[in-house]
């Protein structure tokens, strides 16, 4: 008895290898970026904004002010 080769199979298996290694080699071919200058990019990028934790904390301090001032107006 002989046996049968699957032709077709054996064409996509070796295409799907192949795909694997092409991929493989352009992930490893992107350069690395060394030495990046960090005040240059924030210069190019304006000023970080702010934490929202400190906006939120200025809010309240500013209503509880407005209040305190209507409540001595009011008596």
């Amino acid at each position: 008895m002989g046996v049968t080769r699957l032709k077709r199979k054996d064409r996509k298996n070796k295409a799907r290898a192949n795909n694997r290694v092409a991929r493989i080699k352009q992930l490893l071919a992107t350069p690395v970026i060394k030495n990046v200058d960090m005040d240059e990019l924030r210069a190019q990028f304006g000023e970080a904004p702010k934490n929202k934790k400190e906006e939120n904390t200025e809010a309240p301090a500013a209503q509880t002010e407005e209040n305190s001032t209507e409540e001595t107006s009011a008596e």
